[in-house]
């Protein structure tokens, strides 16, 4: 039964594809607005891997739109962060929106609206589960963004944001402290590379009954965070929400998929 699905909708992809305008018309459909030029959506949703095998250049990928549209996620974000919570500090809501647009959140919401099955990747990249990696799928979220944004300016953007990730933000800031640093780092790192985050205790300072911690974090042997804490577990927080940071300034290097 799974093969016959499967069958079906790589038809149903071939067979929009075949039509680009049609796969377009579905995603407005689906997320409820309307381009007024079609081509800045279709560049939304345009990976760089499908580049090569239509001889496209790069900038006809998303990563430009994407770098846009990351600007504009944190501007509507930061507002709404500003005005709903009146008695935090700048370093709280510095926190708060660092979770909120976290790639982790950013893929999970683009997996929940189906945005994978909108992607315009290579036969390569979609064979090798392009479609549902988190990478791929926090990039075009960001990407949309931009292209709603050059579209039909800030508040059509807002209100897409609104709808898709914002509407959601207490769940996502439910976790006491904002401190489960360690579970997203983990679901992140399983889902985009097939492995697991580890930690290592690098020293310890202090007298037995007032120690301070140091530990660091690694993927695949590269060390993307160190934090600091009055114990391990403090600590390892600290290092995973520094190597979450990292994750969404660049990403770990991994074989990708050829064009």
């Amino acid at each position: 039964m799974h093969r016959f699905w499967w069958a079906l909708f790589r038809k149903r992809r071939g067979d929009a594809e075949a039509d680009p305008d049609r796969l377009l018309e579905e995603f407005q459909q689906a997320v409820g607005i309307r381009f007024g030029d079609p081509a800045l959506l279709k560049q939304a949703l345009t990976h760089r891997s499908r580049l090569g095998g239509e001889g496209l250049s790069l900038f006809e990928s998303n990563e430009r739109m994407e770098f846009l549209g990351d600007s504009v996620l944190e501007l509507v974000v930061n507002e709404y962060l500003y005005c709903h919570f009146p008695g935090c500090r700048e370093g709280d809501l510095t926190k708060r929106k660092s979770l909120i647009v976290s790639k982790n959140i950013l893929s999970r919401t683009a997996r929940q609206m189906g945005l994978g099955r909108f992607l315009y990747l290579s036969d390569a990249e979609e064979g090798a589960g392009g479609r549902d990696r988190s990478s791929i799928l926090a990039d075009a979220f960001e990407a949309v963004i931009g292209a709603i944004y050059l579209d039909s300016g800030l508040p059509a953007a807002d209100r897409f944001i609104d709808r898709y990730l914002l509407n959601g933000v207490d769940k996502i800031l439910s976790d006491s402290q904002h401190t489960n640093h360690k579970s997203l780092l983990q679901e992140y790192v399983q889902e985009e590379f097939k492995t697991h985050p580890k930690y290592k205790i690098t020293a310890q300072e202090g007298p037995d009954h007032e120690k301070t911690f140091t530990v660091e974090v690694a993927v695949k042997g590269t060390v993307l965070g160190r934090g600091r804490g009055h114990n391990k577990k403090e600590a390892e927080q600290d290092a995973a929400r520094e190597a979450l940071a990292h994750f969404d300034r660049e990403s770990v290097p991994h074989e990708e998929a050829g064009s």
